[in-house]
């Protein structure tokens, strides 16, 4: 797609985004934060399928070590800590995402790798149930939303509105990093492994270290999604780790598209869109969302993004451009860590 229309709907997506709370209520608006938390948590577990090939069903865990270290801190009074909560977070995912990589992607791929973390994250879910200090199952209301001091200034987000706003400024800069990082030597490297790791490691790439890298990335960026949950619902149960919650980044990624960077973004959006929609149909909406689901994914194979992506193509002149392959010599361009 021309790079002037992506920039063009990305800005316009943007600034409706940023108008919601001016004319919707406040029950479309929770919604809305949430979409667009799941929308994140969806690009980083897309960091791992689309981009390093790598299936990971454990997800869900991460998204709810964030959630409650921030709701356990915020709890304890720790507000005017708060955006160094959010690092601290988003490290502590990181650092258990490392810990499970480095054994889980030395013993197992595939489909394997796949049930495996998705076991990890039951037995994080089940061991949360069963801790009292934390709530067990019912897991810790009333986390107040954050009101800090930055320098001279005092930052109040007590209120739902000024909370929102945050929200999506602190999300587009977890996007952006990671569209950063996707785009730049280490992006290509991954979409290397993916198309053919023999012949990556061939040409003397460390096919572990770099699927290690991919892995832990996509942890810190879950649990900032978690961190950033947390104030936002004002509630965290053992119920985030579960397999539903695990899935649905799935779900948001094949819907919108894997091979597009904005696909899990849009699909996380189309989702919730279609739910709400259908939220009327009582006892047959979950029948008609799937129905609608598997329509859009069998018709469009590249998801919402690929569609829009060719209906906008074909509208627009073909421009010539010069070709470099597909190839994995054309993926790495750089040095080999």
């Amino acid at each position: 797609m021309n790079p002037a229309i992506k920039a063009t709907l990305l800005v316009l997506s943007a600034l409706v985004l940023l108008a919601l709370p001016l004319w919707v209520n406040p029950g479309l608006l929770h919604l809305v934060g949430v979409t667009i938390v799941m929308g994140v948590f969806a690009v980083a577990w897309n960091l791992l399928f689309g981009y390093a090939g790598l299936a990971s069903f454990g997800s869900g865990g991460l998204f709810s070590i964030g959630a409650y270290f921030m709701a356990v801190m915020l709890r304890a009074g720790w507000q005017d800590g708060f955006l160094l909560l959010i690092l601290v977070s988003m490290a502590a995912g990181g650092l258990v995402a490392f810990l499970v990589g480095a054994i889980a992607l030395r013993r197992s791929s595939g489909i394997y790798l796949a049930i495996l973390t998705l076991a990890l994250s039951e037995v994080l879910r089940l061991f949360l149930m069963r801790w009292h200090w934390i709530g067990a199952e019912d897991g810790l209301p009333n986390i107040v939303r954050p009101s800090f001091s930055i320098g001279i200034a005092r930052v109040d987000l007590s209120n739902g509105h000024s909370y929102y706003w945050f929200l999506c400024l602190a999300c587009a800069a977890m996007v952006a990093i990671m569209w950063w990082i996707l785009h730049s030597p280490l992006g290509r490297t991954l979409r290397a492994i993916r198309l053919d790791p023999e012949r990556t490691a061939f040409m003397g790439v460390n096919v572990y270290g770099y699927k290690l890298a991919a892995f832990t990335l996509s942890g810190i960026f879950a649990a900032g999604a978690g961190a950033l949950y947390a104030p936002w619902a004002q509630i965290v149960t053992p119920d985030l780790g579960n397999m539903t919650r695990s899935v649905q980044p799935i779900l948001y990624t094949l819907l919108g598209g894997a091979s597009s960077f904005w696909g899990p973004l849009i699909g996380a959006f189309s989702f919730s869109a279609i739910e709400y929609a259908t939220r009327t149909l009582v006892g047959i909406q979950e029948i008609i969302t799937g129905a609608i689901l598997l329509v859009i994914i069998l018709v469009f194979p590249t998801g919402i993004a690929g569609a829009f992506s060719r209906f906008v193509g074909a509208l627009m002149p073909s421009e010539p451009s010069s070709r470099h392959g597909s190839s994995v010599a054309s993926a790495v361009r750089t040095e080999t860590p």
